[in-house]
């Protein structure tokens, strides 16, 4: 990574923007892993395939300056762009700071990396599971992730997983391939957190067969996950009709 480029500013300004962008494109693999990334993120934005370990010290080496004032050009031009942008948001120690930022972050994700690279530093559970269900009740499908993935932090907490695993009843009619996906990987992470409330919610719940046989499947696929427990799962597998899947 070339290091003569000076990312540590005290403000940035919209002269600054060409100058990054070719720094950001003079670290690019190439086209070949261009077109690769694009494919596996299923983005409409162009892609420029910077190394991941690159992009996380872009944005370590941005935030040591006037991030925000980088965060207030947004620059949406690559993916990796989107990427440098959420990874600095998350920076943000001030909540309704974070959040503002966060909200119009989410007008613009398109793609499932956009949010699943958010590394939430959560210092107040409360805050945070309104805030995701804010989001989760979002038209917006990609900001819906974002809310569910809010919640993969607060499973933990015994004052909130009831609460989480009834409000994920409201997803019932949920056609979005990828909010159904992250819940149910969400449902896996529960199920290894705290078992004994997911297998009472795989009983009794209202999701679409497609979101909880993927959740089984994840259990299933997870070294977390003892062969008895796996096998048990099974009798929560559903039948799924042909026009279901049409549907997701």
């Amino acid at each position: 990574m070339d290091n003569n480029f000076n990312l540590i500013k005290e403000k940035w300004s919209m002269g600054d923007i060409d100058n990054f962008q070719s720094y950001l494109i003079s670290l690019s693999k190439g086209n070949e892993k261009s077109q690769w990334e694009q494919r596996i993120c299923n983005t409409k934005l162009p892609c420029i395939a910077i190394p991941s370990n690159n992009v996380k010290e872009i944005i370590k080496q941005i935030a040591k300056g006037n991030f925000i004032s980088f965060i207030d050009l947004w620059i949406w031009q690559t993916l990796t762009n989107t990427f440098i942008i959420g990874g600095l948001i998350c920076k943000i120690k001030d909540f309704d700071t974070f959040k503002s930022y966060l909200l119009k972050y989410a007008e613009r994700a398109d793609n499932w990396a956009t949010c699943d690279l958010l590394k939430f530093n959560i210092n107040d559970n409360e805050q945070f599971y309104n805030l995701a269900i804010e989001f989760c009740n979002s038209r917006l499908p990609f900001a819906r992730r974002i809310g569910i993935s809010i919640f993969f932090k607060l499973i933990n907490d015994n004052d909130y997983i009831d609460k989480i695993l009834n409000f994920l009843n409201n997803f019932e009619n949920e056609k979005e391939y990828y909010v159904n996906m992250i819940i149910s990987w969400l449902l896996c992470d529960c199920f290894i957190k705290q078992k004994e409330k997911t297998l009472n919610f795989l009983n009794n719940n209202k999701l679409n067969n497609f979101t909880i046989n993927k959740a089984i499947q994840k259990c299933r696929d997870s070294f977390r996950v003892t062969q008895e427990d796996k096998e048990n799962l099974l009798k929560f597998k559903r039948l799924i009709k042909k026009n279901e899947l049409k549907k997701i």
